[in-house]
């Protein structure tokens, strides 16, 4: 689901597949398991297809994501598949991480200010950090 979780907006051409594996992309997965690690995913039963998953991830030594904000903040990753958004997945995903962490005092996440998802992280309370050039930081307080 990394993949799906890096967003290409329309008219743009998606990278390859064989970005996740650049380091700065595989630090959200790999090693998976560590202390604080927690995420959902959401499949279809039938065929087991997988439509999303949404993550939580502290950030390690040299393991900061693009939604750094400090040591104990964790990092949200986030993704739908393309055919499947605009269904309420996303909303549902995020919907059982923020219940499933009801200590968590504080969320990060780093999004392109062309996504869409940046009204469902509004919806769910992120406020705006910092925003550059193409992407917003933003942070979800308890």
């Amino acid at each position: 689901m990394l993949y799906q979780a890096l967003h290409t907006a329309a008219g743009e051409t998606a990278p390859p597949r064989d970005i996740v594996r650049r380091p700065e992309l595989a630090r959200y997965v790999e090693g998976w398991g560590r202390a604080g690690d927690t995420g959902f995913v959401a499949h279809e039963t039938e065929e087991n297809h997988l439509l999303g998953a949404v993550w939580l991830r502290l950030p390690i030594g040299q393991h900061k994501g693009y939604g750094y904000v400090d040591e104990k903040t964790p990092e949200l990753a986030f993704a739908v598949t393309s055919g499947q958004r605009g269904r309420g997945i996303g909303t549902a995903l995020l919907t059982q991480l923020v219940r499933a962490n009801p200590n968590q005092s504080a969320i990060s996440l780093s999004v392109a200010a062309t996504n869409p998802a940046v009204r469902l992280y509004e919806r769910f309370g992120f406020k705006v950090v910092e925003q550059t050039e193409g992407s917003v930081l933003m942070r979800r307080e308890q």
